[in-house]
């Protein structure tokens, strides 16, 4: 049975806790993990380079000289590749880089990369994340307490929570998101994992839903 330590905000430690072993003891494949984290980096990329070719310069309407007796190549527009100004042959246009990747894949290979944090002791659950006010003090206070190491840490709420996403949003090396939005990516950037305890149940009945 997989488990995980619980803290209060405070830093006091209040046992361990089961967790469900299909999402969090789930033998690692390297091979799904690594496809699926190029294709949600591949995700992120804009595409959004564009160079104009040759019909899509303006000007070169006329010949620059004409045919014979210059001694140059023989041109038609100065809007040719080869000539200054002219257009770009071979160069990058706007597209699209995502990868069509199954939904089942995705979430398997959060479930591997969720287990190798609990088999690694770099995954714990924090009993609850409440701020009356954004304040970011408080929020490093407690981090010192849970994460004391200071590496990048991602914090896994149940729901979209303002002040904690207030709070935390200057703090480097930090990362809140929500557990319908977590991917493998996220939990791969990050060292530790800290999941709140209400967003569990959301989490495990996300990774293991069927369809």
């Amino acid at each position: 049975m997989a488990t995980a330590k619980v803290y209060t905000m405070d830093g006091r430690e209040l046992g361990p806790i089961e967790l469900n072993n299909v999402v969090f003891d789930a033998e690692m494949n390297h091979t799904l993990v690594h496809d699926v984290a190029v294709a949600l980096r591949n995700a992120k990329r804009q595409g959004n380079a564009e160079t104009k070719v040759r019909s899509e310069v303006s000007g070169g309407g006329r010949k620059p000289y004409r045919q014979k007796g210059t001694g140059n190549a023989r041109h038609g527009s100065t809007r040719e590749p080869e000539m200054r100004g002219g257009g770009t042959v071979f160069g990058p246009h706007k597209r699209s880089y995502r990868q069509a990747v199954p939904v089942r894949s995705k979430r398997k290979a959060l479930c591997c990369v969720l287990s190798d944090r609990v088999r690694g002791e770099s995954l714990c659950v924090l009993d609850a994340l409440k701020f009356e006010v954004p304040k970011t003090k408080p929020f490093v206070e407690m981090l010192d307490l849970i994460a004391p190491d200071g590496r990048k840490t991602l914090f896994v709420t149940a729901g979209v929570e303002k002040n904690v996403m207030l709070s935390s949003r200057n703090i480097p090396k930090v990362n809140v998101c929500t557990a319908a939005d977590l991917n493998a990516l996220d939990v791969l950037e990050a060292v530790r994992v800290v999941v709140v305890r209400d967003a569990l149940p959301k989490l495990e009945e996300r990774l293991t839903h069927e369809k």
